[in-house]
C-alpha cells in the first residue's frame, strides 16, 4: 500500500533509448554580488538588523537572463507585521530588535540595499501533463544570505504580485493560505522533515477575490534554495543542453560542493542519486507522520529534498489510505497512498530532463535507487513508530496489518501511534477507545506484544524513544481553521499560540492538551482547495 515499486526499467514517457554525445563543461568561477559591488566577505549592518554576521549574495543571477525576471513587487496597503521567527533569524544570522521594522519589506513598500527582486522561470509537470507557461506567478526570490555556519538561504516573498508568469492570475496571497504555509513549515520542521521555513509574513487590507473576497497577505519564506525540478524541465525542454549543464554545475556547486571534485560524468552520477534518495527518503517521512501534500507536481519539487509549496495539505485524522486533501484532485492523482509513487514519477520527470548530458544507464541505475531508499527509510521509520530496534523478516507483515487495520476501522493515525508510545505506562485504554469493536486491539495489541518479546530494551526505554517520534501535536486541518477565523477577525495570538505548541510536537505539555485531542465531527477530512 505505501511501499514502491518502480516497475520495469523502461517507464512510459522516459526514453532511456536516447544518447547523446556530451562535450566537458568548464568549471565556471562563480563570482559573488555584494551590495552593488563586485567583492568577497562584506558583512552589513541596516537599522532593521543589528548584530549581524551574515553575507549578501544573489547567485541566481549567474544563471542566463531566461531564467529570470526582474520585477518590482507590488505593494500592499496598511501592512501589519503578524509573526517574525525569531529564532529561525537567529539561525541564519541576525536579531531584529523591532520586527516591525521589516513590515515594508513583507509588503512590497520597501527593499533593503543589495536586494534585486527576480521572478524564476521554470516549467513542470501538473497532474502529469507537462505545462511550458510556469514560473514564478506571485513571488520573488529578493538575495540570498549566508549565515556565520555556512548555511545559504533564499529569500523569497511570496504575495509581492503579478510576474511575467503569472498567467491569469493577480500575483497577490490570501492571509488563509500564508497562515497555513507560515504553520505547516514551521510544524514540519519541528518533526524533523526537510522543509522551507517561515521567516515572517504580513497582513494587509487589499482585497483579493477568491471563492470570495479576502484579504491580502505576503510571507517571506526561506530555504536553501528555491530551485525546483521544472528548472531543469525548463532548461532542458527550451534552452538546450549548454544552459542545463549550467543549471546543474550552479545546484552542485552550491548545494553539493562535495562533487564537485569528481569527474563530471561521475559528477553528474552522483549528483542524480543524491537528488533521487533526498526526494525518496523525504517523502518516506511525510508518510509516518500522515502528511499529504496535496500538489505534488514537479514545479513542486525540491532539488535538495525540501517539503516545498504549502498549499491543500493535510495531516491524517481518520486513517484513510486513500485520503485526498485537494479537492481539485478529482482522479486522486495526489492521495496520500499514492504519494510515493508520485515521488518517483517527478524524479522519472527530472530524469527525462538531464537525459541530454547524461549516460542513459547512470540515469536509469540513478532512479532505481528511488525504491530502494524510500523503502529502506520508510521501514525503518515505521520500525522506530512501533518501537522496534531489533529487525525482523515479520516487521513488515506486522507494519502493513497494522495499516490495514487502521484502514479498515478509520482508528486515528496520530493518536493511535502516540497511545502506543504510553502502551507500558498508560495502559492499553487509549488504544482500545480509539476502536469501535476493542477486540480488534485486543488481538493487535496482543500480536505487538508477542513481538516485542524480542526486545532487549526496557520497557521504558523503548517507549521513551518512541515519544520522540510519535508527535503529540500536528497541525490537524481544523486547528488551522480555527486560527485562520480568529485572524481574520483581527486576532493573531491564537495562531501564535498554536505555533508555540508546534514547536515541541513529541512533548507532553499539558497545559495544551486540547490541541492533542481529536478532531470534531465538522474537522474531518476537510478538504482544501489550491486557491490562494
Amino acid at each position: 500500500m505505501v511501499l514502491v515499486n518502480s516497475g520495469e526499467d523502461t517507464v512510459d514517457g522516459f526514453p532511456f533509448g536516447l544518447c547523446w554525445d556530451l562535450q566537458v563543461l568548464y568549471q565556471l568561477e562563480y563570482r559573488r554580488w555584494f551590495l552593488g559591488l563586485w567583492a568577497n566577505g562584506v558583512v552589513w549592518d541596516t537599522d532593521a538588523m543589528s548584530s549581524n554576521h551574515f553575507k549578501v549574495e544573489h547567485r541566481y543571477l549567474e544563471l542566463p537572463d531566461s531564467f529570470y525576471t526582474r520585477v518590482q513587487p507590488t505593494p500592499l496597503k496598511d501592512a501589519r507585521m503578524v509573526c517574525f521567527n525569531h529564532e529561525l533569524a537567529k539561525t541564519m544570522g541576525f536579531h531584529a530588535q523591532n520586527p516591525a521594522d521589516w513590515t515594508g519589506i513583507g509588503a512590497g513598500t520597501e527593499l533593503l540595499e543589495g536586494m534585486d527582486p527576480v521572478a524564476m522561470k521554470y516549467t513542470g509537470h501538473q497532474f502529469g501533463m507537462y505545462n511550458p507557461d510556469l514560473g514564478d506567478g506571485r513571488g520573488l526570490l529578493l538575495w540570498e544570505t549566508v549565515g556565520p555556519d555556512g548555511r545559504r538561504w533564499d529569500w523569497h516573498l511570496k504575495g509581492a504580485g503579478m510576474t511575467p508568469y503569472s498567467r491569469f492570475g493577480d500575483g497577490k496571497a490570501v492571509l488563509r493560505s500564508t497562515i497555513r504555509e507560515y504553520l505547516c513549515s514551521e510544524a514540519m520542521a519541528a518533526l524533523g522533515i526537510p522543509t522551507t521555513r517561515a521567516l515572517f509574513m504580513v497582513s494587509a487590507k487589499d482585497p483579493v477575490r477568491r471563492e470570495s473576497i479576502e484579504t491580502a497577505a505576503a510571507l517571506v519564506r526561506v530555504a536553501e534554495t528555491h530551485i525546483r525540478f521544472g528548472h531543469f524541465e525548463f532548461a532542458a525542454h527550451h534552452e538546450g543542453e549548454q544552459a542545463l549543464k549550467t543549471l546543474i554545475e550552479h545546484v552542485i556547486a552550491l548545494h553539493f560542493p562535495h562533487l564537485i571534485s569528481l569527474p563530471e560524468d561521475e559528477r553528474y552520477q552522483r549528483w542524480y542519486v543524491e537528488v533521487v534518495e533526498r526526494t525518496a527518503r523525504m517523502i518516506a517521512d511525510w508518510q509516518a507522520v500522515g502528511f499529504c501534500h496535496g500538489v505534488m507536481n514537479s514545479d513542486n519539487m525540491s532539488i535538495i529534498g525540501d517539503t516545498f509549496d504549502y498549499g491543500p495539505y493535510a495531516f491524517l485524522d481518520d486513517f484513510d489510505a486513500g485520503y485526498i486533501c485537494n479537492h481539485t484532485d478529482k482522479g486522486g492523482r495526489y492521495a496520500y497512498n499514492r504519494q510515493p509513487n508520485t515521488g518517483f514519477v517527478n524524479c522519472q520527470y527530472l530524469a527525462n530532463a538531464l537525459l541530454p548530458v547524461m549516460n542513459e544507464d547512470d540515469v536509469r541505475r540513478g532512479l532505481r535507487r528511488y525504491e530502494i531508499a524510500y523503502n529502506e527509510r520508510f521501514l525503518q521509520n515505521m520500525r522506530d513508530k512501533l518501537g522496534l530496534a531489533q529487525e525482523d523478516e515479520s516487521d513488515l507483515s506486522l507494519i502493513m496489518d497494522t495499516f490495514s487495520m487502521l484502514h479498515e476501522h478509520h482508528i486515528d493515525y496520530t493518536l493511535f501511534f502516540r497511545g502506543l508510545s504510553n502502551l507500558t505506562s498508560k495502559g492499553s485504554s487509549p488504544i482500545r477507545d480509539l476502536f469501535v469493536d476493542r477486540s480488534v486491539a485486543d488481538d493487535w495489541i496482543e500480536r505487538y506484544e508477542q513481538r516485542l518479546q524480542s526486545e532487549t530494551r526496557a520497557h521504558d526505554e523503548r517507549e521513551y524513544h518512541m515519544r520522540k517520534v510519535n508527535p503529540k501535536y500536528i497541525l490537524r486541518n481544523y486547528l488551522a481553521q480555527q486560527v485562520i477565523l480568529e485572524a481574520q477577525n483581527g486576532d493573531y495570538e491564537p495562531m501564535k499560540e498554536l505555533l508555540e505548541v508546534l514547536k515541541k510536537p513529541f512533548d507532553e505539555q499539558p497545559e495544551f492538551e486540547q490541541y492533542s485531542a481529536p478532531p470534531p465531527d465538522w474537522g474531518k477530512h476537510l478538504s482544501i482547495s489550491c486557491s490562494s
